[in-house]
């Protein structure tokens, strides 16, 4: 075993969950006699000149996601192809084009919803894709009804969707926005219950490294948070960790997490950013507490992601509605389902949801079961329309005009 840290408590840090971090240096430490190292200004750990940060698995998940999003969009696509990339041929991923993503442990299915409700909630994925390849895709070029799935067309805008007006790619997506990316890093990976589980802790404040590797259970699992967000940016060096101009985001939290930045709350990225730095250079330092601040910092804003796209599209539909565009109207009010979804999902900092399960559930089957039927009331009206429940729920964290 290697040893990299004295066993005793170290000085708090908990002044580095501030967004303003001034350190440079990296966590390399070559010796229990070391000096403590100050934090990065960017996401960079080494240890003897050797990167510590690892988060492959991600990144393998978030391309298997795409490939999925692309597949839940072509009349071409099978319940049994939908299927093996979502869950995988019962040993490994399976399925994708690109074959780096196939015969892998990592699973999309497996990581969704993966904390709680998974018997609930997980089957209305699988769900959606037997909906999609059962209904929609026969039906792709025909004309949509109330009670029959096909293609609503207004002016140059055409979307497919079920026979309660869905579009399911989108319910699919913009829920798994909350019950994949979004619940991995607030709910599991950068809580005590993962980083502590076992003999973590007392390993990382040994300096105990995985064998083989250079870096600490712990550091791994708190990378592994990291990754689900920033997993497909090139280099996370740069602008806070956000994609550089053109760049893809995915599909899934990243692509609004940066629309969250540039148009509602200018800030957060830094915010996020940081408080990842400093919860890993806490973690290297073997501070628990400055760990756990820096965690609530990253549960509270990336939770803002969700509740300000839930109202954004309940907004665009009634404005698309109105307009009398009812293809773009069915098509925002399917990315509002999606994140109305995943409110479920996030976290208030004291590790409950701001909307429930129970909740969403409720709504969602009562007041948004049919899209043809949609009655606005149950979205716009004062107090005890969706939008307000969501804004109350939020308790004025959310910066709307």
């Amino acid at each position: 075993m290697k040893f990299y840290y004295n066993s005793i408590k170290l000085f708090a840090v908990s002044m580095l969950v501030a967004s303003n971090l001034s350190c440079s240096s990296d966590d390399d430490n070559s010796g229990p006699n070391s000096v403590i190292p100050s934090a990065p200004s960017t996401y960079v750990f080494e240890r003897g000149g050797e990167s510590t940060v690892n988060y492959d698995g991600q990144i393998t998940r978030l391309m298997q996601a795409d490939e999925l999003y692309s597949a839940l969009n072509d009349a071409s696509s099978t319940e049994a192809a939908l299927d093996l990339m979502f869950g995988g041929d019962g040993s490994a991923s399976a399925g994708f084009a690109n074959e780096d993503l196939n015969g892998t442990s990592k699973l999309i299915r497996s990581k969704t919803s993966a904390l709680a409700n998974s018997a609930t909630n997980r089957p209305i994925f699988d769900g959606w894709i037997t909906d999609f390849s059962d209904n929609v895709v026969p039906n792709f070029t025909g004309i949509a009804s109330d009670g029959t799935a096909g293609a609503i067309t207004t002016g140059t805008s055409t979307y497919q969707v079920n026979a309660q007006g869905q579009e399911l790619d989108q319910l699919f997506f913009k829920s798994l926005i909350g019950a994949f990316t979004l619940d991995q890093i607030i709910n599991n990976y950068i809580t005590p219950s993962q980083l502590d589980s076992g003999t973590r802790r007392d390993e990382n404040t040994a300096g105990t490294l995985e064998e083989g590797d250079p870096y600490t259970t712990m550091e791994h699992k708190w990378d592994e948070g990291f990754g689900y967000l920033y997993g497909q940016v090139a280099d996370v060096t740069l602008n806070f960790g956000l994609p550089a101009e053109g760049e893809a985001t995915g599909n899934l939290l990243m692509k609004y997490f940066q629309k969250v930045e540039n148009t509602f709350e200018p800030g957060i990225a830094e915010r996020v950013y940081n408080a990842f730095i400093a919860g890993r250079h806490a973690i290297t330092i073997a501070d628990y507490d400055a760990r756990d601040a820096a965690a609530t910092t990253i549960k509270t804003e990336l939770s803002k992601v969700i509740g300000y796209y839930a109202i954004y599209y309940l907004n665009d539909y009634l404005a698309k509605s109105g307009e009398g565009n009812v293809a773009k109207a069915h098509h925002s009010l399917s990315e509002a389902y999606g994140f109305m979804f995943s409110l479920q999902f996030t976290n208030n900092g004291g590790d409950a949801p701001y909307m429930d399960n129970a909740l969403v559930s409720y709504a969602l089957s009562t007041y948004f079961d049919n899209f043809h039927q949609q009655q606005d009331v149950y979205i716009n009206s004062a107090g005890d329309g969706m939008i307000d429940q969501i804004k109350t729920a939020f308790d004025g964290t959310l910066i709307l005009e």
